[in-house]
Formats: structure tokens, sequence, C-alpha cells
């Protein structure tokens, strides 16, 4: 199984091109500031500033403007020195033989944004508070796997894992979760201190936070010790969050208040027509992202200790396989991308999309209600008027996802194909800064998946997809598992308990074999599917609203990063 060049380059880190960098067109004479103020909709408003306590990429990409990672990757999945002076591989032994250790060498003279030097010592210090379970960070799985990190002097890290590991670069890389965080900040300082970071960090990134009013809006200014004297070429951003995709996109594409919106999920003909007014620029990205139906394993009607949906009580009807499958046989996916995404989406049987050696050709769909019904019969699951019932529980189910008007007309079609079949539904919408909220008092968040379905977009953000096929693994004593003892940080919100699929994603972990290894992952989403885990819908591409005034060669936006992952390199085009 040939890998593309790109992923075979990161894989296995045989080689890398020298001249790869972030794109910086038109930026030659232009000097930090010059560009005046930067305005960003983004129109699920950021709550919180650390990827490490991001639940939803919402929070992601506000903190890429302070926080940074080592490396980056570009739109091609070549990965990007950022804080390092190179990328480390086999060929310049920076990379151990058998990928048991990693060592990065730090660019000289970079501070943080409050003048404190920028040491490997941070690096030792983000992976001793990622993974201390107290501080509950999202990204404890990635960092978990370090056993150790060296401090060689202050530019030299020296990272040990206690098993070979074919994504070596995934802690520390990308911006989604690779950030390092200030040692001389938050040592000692306690929960407290992490709070008040949440909501004005100090970074090595291009700017920092003026103002954060969470929900709201972020106003960041650039970072007058940032590393680089001429960039960023924006002397402000102003980050506002609320309202929907539509109204976003028409403030860049029509009236021209915005410069930039994101994760525009409109249908393309409205897009389209926006656009026609030429005042904006309309980008559409290839998909590695997948709109998907996630099901409960766990009973959200049943509290135990303060908590529903706990892993001591089974969901009392999708913990049956024959129920999953006529879930997902009545849900017409084929409608769904006809009428809502056209050609900015495709039918998908598969959990892992987007990365073309890794996609499972072992998966089949078919949208057949008397299937669905079928198998509700064998099960013994009777129609009583409209609905169906068993042994007194009633078929019934709440279906929640965000407000978004594309969302709430696929809960319309999935709706109608479920009470085709004797279901009950009960449709929510739920502010998308409100579901996608980390915090542990927000029942309402997608993390504590208090209703029985719920809705959302997965970001396959990686190369190795590990992190994301982490959602459904749930580790020594289920402690992956979003649940009330860790915070809901855990990452299987489903709170799906399989053996045979932790160990497969423990082999995967640590097989350096890249043949091997996609073996691995198409096992893994070919188990998710036979045992209907997941209804996967749409795999989605992307489209970005730009200010015709942007230079948008520079955007560099691709499935493994952030949106403004590359900000400091954002230009205007010259006059």
């Amino acid at each position: 199984m040939a890998l593309p060049v790109a992923l075979h380059a990161v894989n296995s880190v045989a080689a890398q091109t020298p001249a790869a960098a972030p794109p910086d067109a038109g930026l030659e004479g232009r000097t930090r500031g010059e560009g005046g103020e930067l305005r960003i909709l983004q129109w699920q408003a950021p709550t919180a500033l650390s990827q490490h306590s991001a639940l939803g990429g919402k929070d992601n990409l506000a903190s890429t403007l302070v926080l940074e990672p080592l490396m980056n990757f570009l739109p091609d999945a070549t990965i990007v020195p950022r804080l390092v002076t190179q990328v480390p591989s086999h060929d310049n032994g920076l990379l151990a033989a058998d990928n048991t250790s990693v060592t990065y060498t730090l660019r000289e003279g970079i501070t943080w944004s409050d003048g404190e030097p920028f040491t490997a010592a941070d690096i030792r210090f983000t992976w001793e508070f990622v993974t201390d379970p107290q501080n509950s960070a999202t990204t404890f799985e990635l960092y978990n796997v370090i056993s150790d990190v060296e401090v060689e002097g202050d530019l030299t890290a020296r990272l040990v894992f206690a098993e070979p590991q074919p994504a070596w670069y995934l802690p520390f890389s990308g911006s989604w979760w690779g950030a390092v965080l200030p040692r001389h900040v938050l040592e000692g300082g306690g929960a407290d201190a992490y709070q008040q970071f949440l909501t004005s960090p100090i970074g090595t990134g291009p700017y920092v936070v003026e103002s954060f009013t969470p929900g709201d809006q972020v106003t960041y200014v650039a970072n007058e010790n940032y590393r680089d004297p001429n960039k960023p070429f924006f002397s402000k951003v102003l980050l506002k969050g609320g309202g929907d995709a539509a109204s976003a996109a028409r403030a860049v594409l029509e009236t021209g208040e915005y410069d930039y919106a994101w994760n525009l999920q409109v249908e393309p003909e409205v897009l389209e027509q926006m656009a026609a007014s030429g005042v904006g620029q309309l980008i559409a990205n290839e998909g590695a992202s997948l709109e998907q139906i996630y099901l409960n394993f766990s009973d959200p009607n049943t509290e135990v200790d303060g908590e529903y949906a706990s892993l001591e009580v089974p969901h009392p009807f999708l913990s049956d396989l024959d129920v999953r499958k006529a879930f997902a046989a009545a849900v017409d996916r084929e409608t769904i991308v006809s009428q809502l995404y056209g050609a900015a989406g495709n039918v998908t049987t598969n959990v892992l999309v987007g990365i073309e050696h890794l996609e499972s050709p072992n998966t089949s769909f078919v949208f057949d209600i008397e299937e669905a019904n079928r198998l509700f019969d064998e099960a013994g699951w009777v129609r009583n008027g409209d609905y169906r019932a068993k042994d007194g529980v009633e078929m019934r189910v709440a279906y929640a996802t965000t407000v978004n008007q594309v969302r709430q007309k696929t809960q319309a079609i999935v709706k109608q194909g479920l009470e085709a079949i004797g279901v009950e539904v009960e449709l929510r919408q739920v502010d998308a800064g409100v579901y996608f909220d980390s915090s542990a008092g927000n029942d309402q968040s997608y993390m504590h998946f208090y209703t029985d379905l719920g809705m959302s977009t997965a970001n396959i953000d990686s190369p190795f997809p590990l992190s994301y096929m982490s959602s459904w693994y749930a580790g020594p004593n289920n402690a992956n598992v979003a649940q009330k003892a860790n915070g809901w940080s855990g990452q299987n919100l489903s709170r799906y308990v399989s053996a045979e699929y932790d160990e497969l994603f423990e082999a995967a972990r640590t097989e350096i074999d890249p043949e091997r290894s996609a073996e691995l992952f198409i096992a893994m989403n070919d188990h998710l599917i036979e045992n209907q885990v997941i209804i996967p819908v749409v795999q989605r591409g992307d489209f970005l609203a730009v200010s015709s005034r942007i230079n948008a060669d520079n955007l560099a936006s691709g499935p493994f990063e952030t949106d403004y992952w590359n900000i400091e390199n954002w230009v205007t085009l010259e006059a």
C-alpha cells in the first residue's frame, strides 16, 4: 500500500524539502503593524485561550495567535519548523533509528511576550502540565506517550518515548494541540494561575491578548517581542464571535464589515450568490472533516451521583447493535448531501476520511426504511401507534446539535427517517458557543453529551490521525471516557468501551511500519462501522470567506492546521 509522497515524508521522515516554508508573499518591505486592524468574524466565539483546554475548534483557533507549537504542517502535510532550527529525521540524527526518542534544538533569541526567554525547560514543563490528571488537559493522550523530557541546556530538549512512536512529531507539533506553555508563568501557580492564563495567555506567538470577553470577542495587539521585527503586518486583530455561518459569510462577501470568516456551513448556492457581489473571495478547501451523528452508549436520563450518562448505566436501547443498525439505515445521507452540501460534500460510509491511503474500501451503506423496520421487529420493538416500545421502554430520543441552518435541515431529514421506523425524536439546538464550551458545569456541552444523539463536525487534524481515532478509545480504567471524574475532558464522548477497539488503537500507537500502520487504522474504521458506533453522514469540504483586500495566497489553510496558524504572514494586497 503506497503512501502519497508528502504523507510518506511525514510518517517516515525519510526526507524533508529544505525549501519548504509557510507562504509569505508580499511581505518584503512591509513593517510590523503597517496593516492596521484585521477583523475576523468567528461565529463560534471562544471561551478559553489554550489548545490544551479546548473542546472545540473555536478555542483552538483563538489560541493560535498567542500560543505556538515547535513545528507546523503545510497543507500537503509537509512538516516545517517554527520554534526549532530544523525538522528531526533519521538522516540528521535527531530522530532515533527506532523512533524511541527525538531531539529538538530551539531557535536562539525567542522570548515569551513578557520578555522572558523561551527555553527547553518550557517544553518539559508543558509535558508535565498536560500529563498531570489534575489539569484535565484535553491533549493528555497525545503527550502521555512521552516517558521523559530531558533538558540539555537552554536550547535542547530530548523527548523519550516508552515505546517506538510512528507519530513522534504529534506532541508539540501543529496548532491544534502542539502549543508550548510558559513555565515561569504557570509553575507553582495552581488552578487559579491557569484559570487566569486561559483568559490572558502569555505566548511566543505574533499577538498578545489586549482584552477578552469569553463567549463574545478577543482583541489582540502585535507582540512587540515577536522574533521577526517586521511581523505581524496587522497591528491589531479583532476576533468577534456570535451570529451564525450565513451572517458571517455575508459580513465578508457582501457588506465588507469583516476580513475573514471561517467554517461556512451554508448551502453552496447561497454562498455563491453572496460572492457574486465581488466584495470578498470565497475559498473552498478539500475536506478531511466528517459531519457525524454520534450515539450515546450510556443513559442520559438516569442520574448517578450527580452525573447523567454514567458508564454505570448502559443506554436502554442504543447499547443494542440491531437498534444502532436500524438507526443508521434510516438516515438518508444522499438527500442530505444533494440538498444541503452539493459539491462541498460527499456521502461517506467511513469514519476516517480525507486521507486517501487510510480510507477503507470495506464499508457500504444503503438507505433502507424497510430493513430498519425489519431489524426493529426482530429485536422485539413493537409499534404502539406511531412509535415503538419494548418491556416498558419507549423508543424516544433527544437529538442535539448547534444552531445552524444546514444542521437544522439535516436534523429534519434525519427525524423524518427515524420517525418512519417508529422512533420519537425531540430536536434540540444549542448555541455553538455553549455546545462547544469546555466548562465542567456546562451540561449542554457536547462533551457532557446528555442527549441520546448528537451531531457535529470532527476534523481530522493530523496526517497520522491517532488523536481523531481516540474519540472511541476508552483506555486503562476508562480514563479517556468523558465523565465527571475527569471534568468531561476525555475524548471518548460516546462512552463506547471495547477491548477489541482499544487493542487496535494501542497497536497503531507504536507501529512504525507505514503499511501495517495503515492496516490498523482501516481496521479501527471498520470496527466502528461494523458495530455502528457512529453514523457518518457527510465528508465535508470547507468554505472560507476572505476580504478582497487580503492576499489569500498566504492563508495556507489545510486539514492539519487551524485557519490562523500562519497569521503573522497575512498581508493586504499591494495597491
